[in-house]
C-alpha cells in the first residue's frame, strides 16, 4: 500500500470517528431532551428511552446488530467494515455521553430546575431513576442546531466511505422485494418513525420539528459530501461553432466536447458543445451567448460533482 493510499485511509477513519462522535452529541444533547425522533434506529430509541427509561445506546444496538445481520443475509455483504465500525463507535460515544452528561438539554429558555409540576410549556427529562427535571424548550433554535450537527455528522460518515445502516436496511430489504423507489421507502420509514412521537407524546409539534431536522440534515449532508461549489453543465446546439468555442476556450478558460448532432424535425446537421463550468462562469457565458449566436439552443443542468482534469481529482481505489 503506497503512502497516498495510507493517508487516504487514515483521513477516512478520522472522519468516521469525528462523524460518529458528532452524531452522538446531536442525539443525546439536542434531539432526545426535546422528545424528537428524526428517523433511524436512534430516533426509535429516543422514543423508547422516554417511555421506558433504558439507555438510548442499548435500545439502538439491540436494533442495529440484528438489522446488519439480516441485511447481510438478505442483501449480501454490501455494508462494509466501516459501516460496522461506525455502528460500534456511535454506540460507544452515545453510551459515554449518557453516562456522563445524561439527557440534559444544551439549549433552553429557562434555567433547568426541579419543579413540583410540569406545565404545558415544559419538557421533562430523567436525571435518575424516578427523578425528573423540567425545562422550558426553545424548539426552533434547538431544531436548527440539531439539524446542522446531524448533517455534518452523517456527511462525515458518508465521506469516510461508510453508510448510515440502521433503518435504511429496512428500506433496502423492502426495495428488493417491492421495487418501490429506495428514496420513497426511506422517506416512508423515517416518516413513520417521526410520527411515533405524536402517538407516544400527543404533541403535533414533535413530528413537525423532527421533519425540519431531517430537511436541514439533508442539505448539510450535501454540502459536506459535495462541497460548496456549484457546477452547471450546458449542452449548446449552435450554428456559430467557432465564436462559441473561442469564447469558452479563451475567455472562460474552459474545455469542452464538440458533438455532431442531427435535428429531429428536418434532419439538419449541427454542432453541440458539451461543457461543464462553475456557476460564475456560466453566468458570464449566458450573458454573452445571444451576442455569439442568437439562434443557439441551450439546455442547462445542475451537476453536484465533477471529477477529472480541471475539477476534482478522481478517487483512488
Amino acid at each position: 500500500m503506497d503512502k497516498a493510499k495510507i493517508k487516504q485511509e487514515v483521513i477516512a477513519y478520522l472522519l468516521l470517528i469525528a462523524g460518529s462522535a458528532l452524531f452522538a452529541i446531536g442525539d443525546v444533547m439536542f434531539v432526545n431532551p426535546y422528545l424528537m425522533a428524526p428517523g433511524g434506529t436512534y430516533g426509535i430509541s429516543n422514543v423508547l428511552n422516554t417511555l421506558w427509561p433504558w439507555k438510548i445506546s442499548f435500545y439502538a444496538i439491540c436494533m442495529d446488530v440484528p438489522l446488519l445481520l439480516i441485511g447481510t443475509w438478505i442483501l449480501g455483504p454490501k455494508f462494509g467494515i466501516k459501516t460496522i465500525i461506525s455502528t460500534a463507535l456511535i454506540f460507544l460515544f452515545t453510551l459515554i455521553l449518557e453516562s456522563t452528561w445524561g439527557y440534559a438539554p444544551v439549549i433552553y429558555d429557562y434555567s433547568v430546575g426541579i419543579l413540583e409540576n410540569g406545565s404545558a410549556q415544559t419538557v421533562k427529562f430523567a436525571v435518575a431513576e424516578n427523578v425528573y427535571r423540567y425545562f422550558i424548550p426553545d424548539y426552533f433554535l434547538n431544531t436548527v442546531v440539531a439539524g446542522l450537527i446531524y448533517g455534518v455528522a452523517i456527511g462525515l460518515i458518508f465521506r469516510s466511505g461508510a453508510t448510515s445502516g440502521g433503518s435504511d436496511i429496512i428500506s433496502m430489504i423492502i426495495h428488493k422485494y417491492t421495487k418501490i423507489s429506495l428514496g420513497t421507502l426511506v422517506m416512508i420509514v423515517d416518516g413513520i418513525i417521526t410520527l411515533s412521537t405524536l402517538v407516544a407524546f400527543g404533541d403535533i409539534r414533535l413530528p413537525i420539528y423532527s421533519i425540519i431536522i431531517i430537511f436541514i440534515e439533508g442539505k448539510v449532508i450535501d454540502l459536506v459530501v459535495d462541497g460548496l461549489k456549484s457546477y452547471k453543465t450546458a449542452f449548446i446546439v449552435t450554428e456559430n461553432l467557432d465564436a462559441v468555442k473561442s469564447y469558452i476556450l479563451n475567455d472562460l478558460h474552459r474545455g469542452g466536447t464538440c458533438i455532431t448532432v442531427e435535428g429531429l424535425y428536418n434532419g439538419t446537421e449541427r454542432k453541440m458543445i458539451y461543457v461543464t463550468m462553475e456557476r460564475a462562469d456560466f453566468v458570464k457565458m449566458r450573458s454573452n451567448l445571444r451576442r455569439l449566436d442568437p439562434t443557439a439552443f441551450v439546455n442547462v443542468i445542475d451537476s453536484s460533482e465533477i471529477m477529472g482534469r480541471g475539477f476534482k481529482a478522481l478517487p483512488m481505489e
